[in-house]
């Protein structure tokens, strides 16, 4: 490509000749232009050409050229007048008319100033400082004119801030008046409230003189009152004594009347007991080595062999419940969720457990048997409402189950005591049957409670 720069012997001299001159200060916006013009030309440069080193800098990336080695380039442009004017001949080539113009020291007054500087500083034309300098003193007007706007634009944000704050204390105001306007009417209110107090405080004060008089005179009465009381008592005590003396007078014949009572009583015992030891032995009874429940237990036994004699009631009929139940002291046994899984599995197991409990509150109000109700323990909650009278509530303790606390109070029952167990868990009804507990399904307590 072909220096486009004319009369570069001229210029060349012209340079030489200013060479001593001292470089002008440029305006940082015509110096970064300057840059990024030069930037934008080394890679048309030919390597030969370029200063050693700005070398380096050719190789950049086009936005990281005048970014990296923007100071090298400018002191490259300020100290090697020959780097400055190849690369000046190629800049100019891009500027086309507008480095023409700059050529021939004009500044062409719709072109940008900062342009006409940096192509100015550039090329060197005659008047190229003039230029710089122009430019400089357009950009510090440009500035200047930005610095007036940016005073101006402050200026009226603070007159419409006052204005705001102005707005503001006048509603201040405002509310502060009605606020003054309210405290006045309230303390009218507290003035005539204190007037009212102090006229109930004076009729309050008369009522309690009265009062006093009042209590005075009652004082006097029950005074009066008291003597009284103490005469009559006197008279009541005297009159208790000799009631004393008669009512000793009395015990002793009422003491000989016992006496002979017993001794009649004595007789006939005797008698009794006489007859009894004769009937014994003319009845030859060998002593009784079982209790009566032990053969109620033989006839309501869940065994094939021993089915009721009229009723034939199974393990889930709640009139067998009932004849069990009407045994002497009888001890009902129940395995919670066993029963409330079977009849309301539906509801939670807090609720499922207060149906159960309640039930059998009523069965043992009825019936005055001994209740016990078994959950297993893991699923024991605090807070449990206390149980009715009654009934006893029990919860296994950690690695034991309700079955096996079921079978350990079976164990712990004296023999012959009537024990139903409700469950319907076969091995539970196994194993309590052979310690003598009578086992029952849980639709027998179920059919029970909802008859209840």
């Amino acid at each position: 490509m072909s220096d486009p720069v004319p009369h570069d012997d001229h210029r060349i001299g012209d340079d030489a000749a200013a060479a001593h001159a001292p470089e002008p200060i440029l305006p940082e916006p015509v110096r970064q232009r300057v840059v990024a013009l030069t930037a934008a030309a080394l890679p048309s440069v030919p390597v030969d050409e370029l200063p050693v080193p700005l070398r380096r800098v050719a190789k950049f990336a086009p936005n990281r050229r005048a970014r990296l080695g923007g100071q090298a380039i400018a002191a490259q442009l300020a100290a090697d007048p020959l780097f400055r004017q190849r690369v000046t001949g190629r800049i100019l080539d891009e500027a086309g008319e507008l480095g023409v113009a700059v050529l021939e020291g004009v500044c062409p007054a719709a072109a940008d100033p900062v342009e006409v500087a940096a192509l100015a500083y550039l090329a060197r034309p005659q008047n190229w400082r003039d230029l710089v300098e122009a430019a400089g003193e357009a950009v510090r007007a440009e500035a200047d004119s930005a610095m007036v706007t940016e005073l101006i634009r402050e200026a009226e944000q603070r007159a419409t801030r006052a204005e705001h704050d102005r707005a503001v204390a006048k509603v201040e105001a405002d509310k502060l008046r009605d606020e003054l306007a309210r405290v006045r009417e309230e303390l009218g209110q507290l003035r005539e409230e204190a007037r009212q107090l102090s006229r109930s405080l004076r009729e309050t004060q008369g009522r309690e003189r009265k009062a006093s008089e009042m209590l005075a005179t009652e004082r006097g009465r029950a005074t009066r009152a008291a003597a009284d009381h103490d005469a009559e008592l006197r008279r009541v005590r005297a009159k208790l004594a000799e009631a004393e003396a008669a009512a000793g007078s009395v015990r002793a014949t009422a003491k000989e009347t016992r006496a002979v009572d017993d001794a009649r009583l004595w007789l006939l015992l005797e008698t009794i007991g006489r007859a009894a030891v004769g009937l014994r032995r003319e009845l030859a009874l060998d002593p009784a080595e079982r209790n009566p429940a032990d053969f109620v237990a033989d006839t309501y036994a869940d065994r094939p062999e021993s089915v009721s004699s009229s009723r034939g009631l199974d393990a889930d009929d709640p009139a067998r419940l009932d004849q069990l139940l009407a045994l002497p002291r009888a001890h009902l046994m129940v395995d919670g969720y066993n029963v409330t899984k079977r009849g309301f599995g539906e509801m939670s197991l807090e609720q499922q457990r207060k149906r159960l409990i309640t039930g059998l509150g009523g069965i043992a109000a009825q019936t005055g048997d001994e209740v016990t109700v078994v959950f297993d323990g893991a699923e024991r909650v605090h807070g449990l409402p206390p149980a009715p009278r009654g009934v006893r509530v029990l919860f296994s303790r950690k690695g034991e189950t309700a079955d096996d606390l079921i079978r350990r109070l079976v164990r712990a029952e004296p023999t012959g005591r009537p024990v139903v167990v409700v469950s319907s868990d076969r091995e539970v009804a196994d194993g309590v049957r052979r310690h003598g507990a009578y086992p029952l399904g849980a639709d027998a307590l179920l059919r029970r409670l909802a008859r209840s």
